[in-house]
């Protein structure tokens, strides 16, 4: 194991030190996500991004460019929700900051503070084909922190950031219920609940204070006390990290990533969403097949995103009633679906989405329905569909090698490409 760790490490120094490539990939089956499926097609990367896509009679390769072929290519695969990088492949303290046990309630750890781009960990999902990644805090606690989204290259954080918060995790279901902490469902949604309120009351005093610093004005009124004290100038609160934090949800800047397993939970979450008026993107959701109708009718009838569980995870627990054609169930009514990766307690900690997605493809979910769910689908839940997701003219240069159907279990991965980098030839 230590000798693999110090091979992958290695591997990603070489990945990030490579200058993009000029290169072409062409394909017997090229899956762009952005139409049907190409048979004998092409894809031409220029200085990182896809600068051409169609069938090789009719999309010329440039002079001088290293053509790449494959039985099959798809977008980068995508990771909607894992904590790879955050937790790491040791299974040791030095490596293990997924989850922060000293409050229930904490949205103001950052990801980014925690990720580790050079954890060999980061190096197997990528060899699997997986490019971008939704990692950070893992359930557990009420509110456990914030995620972020990164490529699966790069030996720095700043190289690999997508989006640097990208959602606040947070989990109601009994996985959250610890001695010290909150022993029941009303009480993890009552402070939840207090923390939302208190963060209202931040927000009306920032923009209070903004206001009064914007234009010095001081407001009219008839009565002389009341103009007294309009005359002077309110001051903005003291910082508060935490409630800042959640001010970003209120305003719609951050949606909140809900672990939710029992169909009660999830309802929770919905009435919840309903309450502040804010963004939610159900998390796990095992028994999101029981209430798709309240789902769907959710969010003014529009429904909520679901970063469906592994399709392997065991069904134990809170997770006992789980089905393999969860995701199946979801995207036949109509809601958007991701598959994740999740987070596991023993080593390696990570599960490839790309097996993942397979089995679900095999439990109704269908070959088009599975990939989707770990590139374009996901890709939209996650708000980057502008650069990654599909191949696409003008989006980042991130594709995946096959040696033939991407869900069959004889298949490899054969090749990486991210940000235009060959980063893995080896096949997995």
């Amino acid at each position: 194991m230590k000798c693999m760790a110090v091979v992958s490490v290695a591997m990603l120094v070489v990945v990030a030190g490579s200058a993009s490539a000029q290169v072409a990939v062409r394909a017997k089956t090229l899956y762009t996500m952005a139409g049907g499926p190409i048979t004998d097609g092409v894809v031409v990367v220029r200085d990182g991004k896809i600068a051409a896509v169609g069938p090789a009679s009719s999309t010329p390769v440039p002079e001088g460019f290293r053509v790449i072929e494959a039985a099959a290519a798809t977008p980068g695969l995508i990771d909607a929700r894992c904590t790879v990088g955050v937790s790491g492949v040791l299974n040791q303290v030095q490596d293990q900051d997924q989850l922060e046990r000293s409050g229930p309630i904490q949205p103001e750890l950052r990801a980014i503070d925690a990720y580790n781009p050079q954890d060999p960990l980061v190096e197997y999902l990528r060899s699997y084909g997986i490019t971008t990644v939704q990692t950070g805090h893992a359930p557990g606690q009420v509110v456990s922190g914030q995620l972020a989204i990164v490529k699966t290259a790069g030996n720095t954080v700043e190289e690999a950031v997508v989006v640097a918060e990208s959602a606040i995790a947070v989990t109601l279901s009994p996985m959250a219920q610890r001695g010290g902490g909150p022993g029941t469902r009303a009480k993890m949604i009552a402070m939840i609940r207090d923390q939302f309120l208190k963060a209202q009351a931040y927000q009306k005093k920032l923009e209070e204070g903004e206001r009064g610093a914007g234009n010095g004005e001081v407001a009219k009124a008839d009565d002389a006390a009341a103009e007294k004290k309009d005359a002077k100038k309110k001051e903005p609160p003291a910082r508060d990290l935490r409630l800042e934090a959640l001010v970003r949800v209120l305003e719609g800047k951050t949606p909140l990533v809900v672990t939710a397993n029992r169909s009660q939970d999830i309802a929770n979450v919905l009435r919840f969403a309903e309450e502040f008026d804010i963004r939610v993107i159900l998390d796990s959701a095992s028994e999101a097949y029981l209430i798709v109708d309240q789902i769907k009718a959710a969010n003014g009838g529009k429904g909520y995103d679901v970063l469906v569980h592994p399709t392997m995870a065991r069904a134990v627990g809170e997770m006992e009633n789980k089905t393999f054609e969860n995701a199946a169930k979801l995207r036949e009514a109509g809601l958007r679906v991701a598959i994740q990766g999740g987070f596991e307690s023993y080593v390696p900690k990570a599960r490839v989405v790309l097996f993942e997605a397979g089995v679900a493809a095999a439990n109704g979910l269908g070959l088009e329905g599975a990939l989707a769910s770990v590139t374009i689908d996901a890709a939209k839940i996650l708000g980057v569909e502008s650069r990654v997701g599909s191949l696409e003219v003008g989006k980042d240069a991130d594709i995946a090698l096959f040696s033939g159907d991407p869900f069959e279990y004889t298949t490899t991965c054969t090749g990486v490409i991210i940000n235009g980098r060959v980063t893995d030839e080896k096949g997995r």
